[in-house]
């Protein structure tokens, strides 16, 4: 098991800016509608200090996370092996392609190897750029082999390097929107600034670099800047164009980058379809983001060779469905309150029809099924009937995608931010109900809501978006809890904008019968920058005190087994053992696998329930033949699988591989009362004791602490 371990000694305050609630008022492109030369200045200063500022925090922020990632592993000094096996799970498959596209002896059999791979799964040839999203792996490899930098700069760090770089882009991003929501850098300050004090909330780069989310995330941020600065009103026909190509080219590098872009930009989706049912946002930019989102969706479809997972994806149904049913129904925003929510009902129930029967019919005829573990693992997540489908088990018993923790709340309440963001949310809710109501009531409740406005505040569009986005991104993390990254990041840019947010003050100071403009400005700034000073007293000793930390990368039973695979095993030799150890497997000794972690594949999710055989209670004879039909010619047991305490009892791979075989569970427990005792003891168990019926299959060729490798017999 991979572990660290200490290490041992070897060798400005802002211009001041006002920004009323219209428009017209300064913006942070730049435009500033004043007819003073003087105002025009200050505020041009004033944008050329945030963007600074702006900059300055993303590389901070890079230079931040890159310097953890040195001090807990001390990456400079440890073995190429090591490096290479700190890269985790399916993070090492990713960076395979990486370094295979860098030690081929060109670009051409180098996107050979990829497109005709037959190391990835054995006895199988697939296309890797089809499968997987690895077309960042590829563009970084051609980059750094035509780059005049090889002398200079090792191949790992020239990846590393661009994974942290991204956070400065993240950073940036999360900072412009924020700016953008409440006309002031403060805003984008204070948001970059609980981006980083809640860093074990907001990311995990450092640790996990080379995964999907890490490339994809900055990109996500980069489109939601842009598609809150294209809701904006007033916008120039030019800037909107401009806007559209940004929001379309961040669009299409996240979809590129993340397997998982078609769900979150459902959900994203679903915002844009609420808002546009309830009037609060232009119909026109609604359609033009359906219609960016279908567009990358496809164009990456076409350079994975028109994957069919995309093409039979919720989203591009769903959008389709959405603008099908508008030119079926027209006229959805007249009539009174009842005649309206009557006419949005009807609306809805045939955007779902329409997305269910499009989707089924899509599905139908490209026979996809390579998706159906994810809907299968929903249904049982969310309690419509228990299920023994091993996938979906293996999915629902790994923390990662259970509920998101309490101990969640109490850290980022500890930096002010969950406080604040409740504070905000609630207050841009009662907002959002409001004006919804008087959009859904029309003329026969002018009079009533211009009395309702005197304590209210006028929602924004892009304030209306980035109120439903976080809801429903919070949705998300609540019930999984690796999709927290997309809502905690967020959630800073919410709070940050509501904290110095003119409207939420002049809400605030009217309900109390207090209000001025005079105080409505000094609360925007004062409580910003009170919030900032807490934050830097209370944390920075404490990041200072992480950086300073030094640790080291130890982990010598993996790096044991990988040495001797490389030096006593052929380099045609076919691996079978756990999909996370298989990974580092093939990144560090270029074997050929069996299975590996990239689980979007169902001929792939049946292969691994096969070699995970070995931990079930299987004969010998069952077991050798499994793996030799995948063509295996050596198969790793660990221990820590064998006799796994990670998890209790029900979610053990033993237990999963028990329940889907129809065998009683070991230990004490109920079991179901149609599961029966095995004929044969636990493979992974009983193999260590030499006995004749094992030994006739199966040599031992290595063992330490923590792995045993077994040599499979040629016959039968």
């Amino acid at each position: 098991m991979t572990t660290v371990r200490q290490r041992r000694v070897g060798k400005g305050t802002e211009a001041a800016e006002d920004q009323p609630s219209e428009e017209t008022n300064v913006k942070p492109d730049g435009k500033i509608p004043s007819d003073h030369t003087g105002g025009k200045l200050w505020n041009i200063l004033s944008v050329t200090v945030g963007g600074i500022v702006a900059i300055s925090l993303g590389l901070l922020t890079s230079v931040y996370v890159a310097t953890l990632h040195e001090n807990d592993l001390w990456f400079s000094n440890i073995k190429e092996v090591e490096r290479e096996i700190s890269f985790r799970t399916e993070c090492g498959l990713y960076y395979s392609y990486y370094k295979q596209m860098i030690q081929a002896a060109s670009i051409q059999q180098g996107l050979h190897g990829l497109v005709y791979d037959n190391k990835t799964e054995s006895v199988r040839t697939i296309n890797i750029l089809e499968r997987m999203n690895v077309y960042q792996e590829v563009f970084l490899s051609i980059l750094y082999r035509i780059l005049p930098i090889q002398q200079y700069l090792e191949p790992v760090y020239f990846y590393i390097y661009t994974l942290f770089g991204l956070q400065a882009v993240y950073v940036i991003a999360l900072y412009v929107t924020s700016w953008l929501l409440s006309g002031t850098w403060l805003s984008g300050l204070l948001a970059a600034c609980w981006y980083i004090t809640n860093r074990v909330d907001t990311t995990r780069v450092e640790f996990t670099i080379p995964l999907r989310e890490n490339w994809a995330l900055p990109f996500f941020a980069v489109q939601i800047a842009a598609i809150t600065y294209l809701l904006r009103t007033h916008l120039q026909p030019v800037q909107e164009r401009l806007t559209l190509m940004a929001v379309f080219i961040a669009t299409f590098l996240f979809s590129l980058t993340w397997q998982f872009n078609q769900f979150m930009m459902l959900i994203q989706a679903l915002a844009l379809f609420i808002l546009d049912c309830l009037d609060m946002l232009p119909t026109a930019k609604v359609t033009w983001l359906y219609i960016i989102q279908i567009s990358g969706l496809l164009l990456v479809c076409v350079l994975q060779f028109f994957n069919s997972m995309i093409l039979g994806s919720l989203l591009i149904s769903f959008n389709a469905s959405v603008l099908i049913a508008r030119t079926i129904q027209k006229n959805l925003k007249t009539g009174g309150l009842l005649n309206r929510l009557g006419k949005l009902i009807l609306h809805v129930l045939l955007v779902l029809c329409l997305t269910l029967l499009i989707n089924k019919f899509i599905k139908k005829i490209l026979n996809l099924e390579s998706d159906e573990h994810i809907f299968k693992f929903l249904k049982a997540k969310f309690g419509f009937g228990a299920t023994r489908d091993f996938d979906a088990n293996l999915y629902l018993c790994e923390e990662a995608f259970g509920l998101l923790p309490l101990n969640t709340f109490s850290r980022l309440s500890d930096t002010l931010l969950f406080y604040v963001y409740v504070f905000v949310l609630f207050l841009m809710a009662v907002a959002a109900v409001i004006v919804a109501f008087r959009n859904l009531s029309g003329s026969n409740q002018v009079k009533l809501m211009e009395k309702m406005e005197e304590c209210t505040i006028t929602l924004k569009p892009d304030a209306a978006y980035s109120l439903v986005h976080t809801v429903l991104f919070g949705c998300l993390a609540l019930s999984t809890m690796r999709m927290k990254y997309l809502w905690t990041s967020h959630m800073c840019v919410f709070a940050s904008f509501g904290l110095c947010s003119t409207e939420v003050w002049k809400l605030i100071l009217k309900c109390v019968h207090l209000y001025t403009s005079q105080r409505a400005q000094v609360l925007k700034y004062s409580i910003p920058i009170i919030t900032l000073l807490y934050i830097s007293y209370k944390f920075w000793p404490g990041i200072m005190d992480e950086l300073s930390e030094l640790r080291e990368f130890y982990d010598p039973d993996t790096v044991e087994l990988m040495n001797w695979i490389k030096s006593n095993t052929p380099n045609t030799a076919v691996f079978a053992g756990s999909m996370q150890l298989l990974a580092g497997v093939k990144l560090c000794t270029g074997r050929t696998l069996t299975n590996h972690p990239h689980y979007e594949d169902k001929n792939l999710r049946e292969r691994t329930k096969q070699i995970y055989q070995i931990y079930a209670k299987r004969s010998p004879e069952d077991v050798h033949g499994i793996l030799r039909s995948f063509g295996t010619d050596y198969v790793i047991l660990e221990d820590s699988i064998c006799y796994e305490r990670r998890h209790s009892r029900g979610c053990r791979l033993r237990d999963l591989l028990d329940v889907a075989n129809g065998h009683i569970m070991d230990g004490l427990g109920e079991n179901a009362p149609d599961l029966k005792p095995a004929l044969y003891p636990r493979f992974c168990e009983e193999i260590k004791k030499n006995l004749p019926s094992y030994t006739t299959h199966f040599t031992r060729v290595f063992q330490n602490k923590t792995f045993h490798v077994y040599k499979l017999a040629k016959h039968k």
